[in-house]
């Protein structure tokens, strides 16, 4: 037989691990299917099934299990070994961060840290993938969240806001209502539904429908740039529609989210001078934007 191929084998570790093929599948950066396929070369290899469909994912069979416990240690192994072969260099920083905030918030803000530090390279990651410090060769993620994440350090960076929005032509055809009548205006969903805490704190209750809802913070913020309704706004990552004129505050005020930023990193990193440098600049612009 010949020799097995490491990927087969990494993303039946993964899986194993994860018990469930689309969160194996995003942790490698592969599809379901391409996962899948992976996972039906290597059975087919041994003759056997290894991993069975349960109710909540996946589960190793007895044969699964018996691959798994000889093949984990030795993967792991071989992962480590690598990782220290490529250790990251002082003046070279990889940071991840979800898309809408590379762009809303820290694109803007970085020509002045590459001025200040134009010895150090930086790359950017802008996905919504949770980065596997364990795994990946990343230094530290910027990330929304309570604060707390196992394995790794999480400095607080700044609260975030949330406010109703609408595009100037649309504050031009309805005006600026009080805060209790915003209910009687087209509102937009929310992904997180916040609403309802906006009018628990300031009055008003929810309409029986919204105009549209979405999934998505950023897609939310375009479609009360195009006059589709009020949005109850992230004010981070709706601040440049704001700056621009594409956006109007319906009110000064503002209710505190449920979660903030968060600057989050892995021991290691902090042997690093890009990081340390790094780490210094966005506490210092964290500082400003609270």
């Amino acid at each position: 037989m010949s020799r097995p191929p490491l990927d087969q084998i990494d993303a039946f570790v993964i899986a194993a691990r994860l018990g469930n093929l689309t969160r194996a599948a995003e942790a490698m950066h592969l599809t379901v299917s391409a996962l899948s396929h992976r996972m039906r070369l290597l059975e087919e290899r041994v003759g056997q099934q290894l991993l069975a469909r349960g109710p909540r994912g996946v589960v190793l069979t007895p044969q699964g299990q018996r691959l798994f416990d000889a093949v984990a240690e030795p993967i792991d192994a071989i992962e480590h070994a690598l990782r220290r072969l490529s250790a990251r260099t002082d003046n070279l920083l990889t940071l991840s961060l979800i898309p809408s905030m590379a762009t809303a918030w820290l694109v803007p803000r970085l020509p002045g840290f590459l001025s200040r530090h134009p010895e150090l390279g930086l790359s950017l990651q802008a996905s919504t993938h949770v980065v596997d410090f364990e795994r990946e060769p990343v230094d530290a993620a910027l990330r929304l969240g309570a604060g707390k994440w196992s394995g790794v350090a999480a400095e607080f960076l700044f609260d975030e806001w949330i406010t109703p929005v609408a595009s100037p032509a649309f504050v031009q055809q309805h005006g600026k209502p009080a805060l209790a009548k915003i209910t009687t205006l087209p509102l937009l969903g929310d992904p997180a539904n916040r609403w309802k805490d906006w009018f628990a704190a300031f009055g008003g209750s929810a309409p029986a429908r919204y105009v549209a809802a979405f999934d998505d913070t950023e897609t939310l913020h375009q479609a009360a740039a195009q006059g589709l309704g009020v949005a109850l706004a992230r004010l981070t990552l709706a601040q440049p529609l704001i700056d621009s004129g594409r956006l109007v505050r319906l009110t000064n005020k503002r209710l505190k989210a449920e979660f903030a930023h968060y600057l989050v990193y892995p021991e290691r990193s902090l042997h690093l001078s890009g990081f340390q440098a790094m780490r210094t600049w966005l506490l210092e612009q964290a500082a400003i934007a609270r």
